[in-house]
């Protein structure tokens, strides 16, 4: 027997039947409307938050450190002279998102060790430009740690390279240039990786980074979202339980990011991930064959580049490489989560050749 719908009066004759039952297309399209002009109000209160006030640490960081430009690019770097009686220099290479700050717990006693400690906030972080739009690349950070290589005339100096995580990607670029003399702008006497997505098969990015180097043009709304509960619980799933940030240097990393509006640049850096794809065969070709001396310190509870996979397959194909596995409950940023373990780890490979 037919039913007529219970939440609808009885159709009269000339009705049509989609306008029985269930709110009408006209209702539909005034909600989404109540939606969009909900929304628009909210985004733009949020764009006009201005970032955040640098903390004393990290404005002493700034000011300990001044700029040189790459292609009409501000990018930002330290150089502290260090240790006399001592030749040797090391470039620190920071990963994604964060930037140079990173290496803040271990940047004296480096300093105590090599002659000069140099580290760099890439284009696109830290205090760097944050140039929109741009096709960020790990070639052009290479090139512009080749240009400061120059800048500072150390053209002609053996210098150890420290990288972690998106660094040890331009560490890997900079070592096939080396290897195949491309460039002739510097020559790596030693190359210590640590934490980084360098085999695409055993590298496994977050939820956020996944959407926002895939969402096409969805992207750039997904950046101007993000705010800092988002960043603070997506950090803190890739440190270990016992060595979370504190409030303070969670506040210090997202700061570094907002400034110069650095989360609307995240989804056009996060290629770097489909680059390391395309370019293995480059990347990880240079790893395998090359007589530098190598080192990886490595965080075994790292969700991006899990244990055992990770470590098992860089011991099989990086066979002339010496390996620091740190305390199981060491993450996916051990230099700031065990700033002991890792220099220790660090200055015994360096001081073994």
């Amino acid at each position: 027997m037919f039913q007529t719908c219970p939440c609808a009066p009885v159709a009269s004759a000339g009705s049509h039947p989609s306008e029985e039952c269930g709110p009408s297309s006209g209702g539909m399209r005034e909600w989404w409307l109540h939606v969009g002009l909900l929304c628009v109000p909210l985004i733009a209160v949020y764009l006009h938050i201005p970032s955040p006030q640098l903390s004393p640490t990290l404005q002493a960081w700034k000011s300990a450190g001044t700029f040189f430009s790459f292609r009409d690019r501000d990018v930002f770097y330290r150089d502290s002279p260090g240790a006399l009686g001592s030749t040797d220099v090391v470039i620190l290479l920071h990963g994604f998102p964060t930037s140079s700050y990173d290496w803040y717990k271990i940047w004296e006693p480096l300093n105590q060790r090599f002659n000069r400690v140099i580290a760099l906030d890439f284009l696109g972080f830290g205090f760097s430009d944050k140039p929109r739009p741009h096709r960020y690349s790990i070639f052009e950070q290479a090139g512009i740690v080749e240009a400061l290589v120059s800048h500072l005339g150390l053209g002609h100096q053996r210098v150890n390279l420290l990288s972690h995580d998106y660094g040890d990607t331009v560490a890997l670029e900079l070592l096939y240039r080396h290897e195949h003399n491309r460039t002739g702008h510097l020559a790596i006497n030693s190359l210590c990786l640590s934490n980084g997505g360098i085999f695409p098969e055993t590298h496994y990015p977050r939820l956020l980074q996944k959407l926002l180097k895939d969402s096409g043009f969805l992207s750039p709304l997904l950046t101007r979202l993000i705010n800092y509960q988002l960043f603070s619980k997506g950090i803190g799933d890739v440190f270990g339980p016992y060595t979370q940030p504190t409030d303070a240097e969670y506040w210090d990393m997202w700061t570094g990011i907002r400034f110069n509006d650095g989360n609307l640049v995240m989804d056009s850096i996060l290629q770097y991930i489909n680059q390391r794809v395309k370019h293995r065969e480059r990347w990880v070709g240079a790893l395998t064959s090359t007589f530098v001396p190598l080192h990886m310190i490595y965080g075994p509870l790292d969700p991006v580049n899990p244990h055992p996979e990770f470590i098992s397959l860089y011991q099989t194909l990086v066979q002339r490489s010496t390996v620091s596995v740190l305390d199981e409950h060491i993450s996916h940023y051990p230099q700031l989560e065990d700033p002991t373990g890792f220099l220790n780890a660090y200055l015994n490979f360096i001081n073994s050749f």
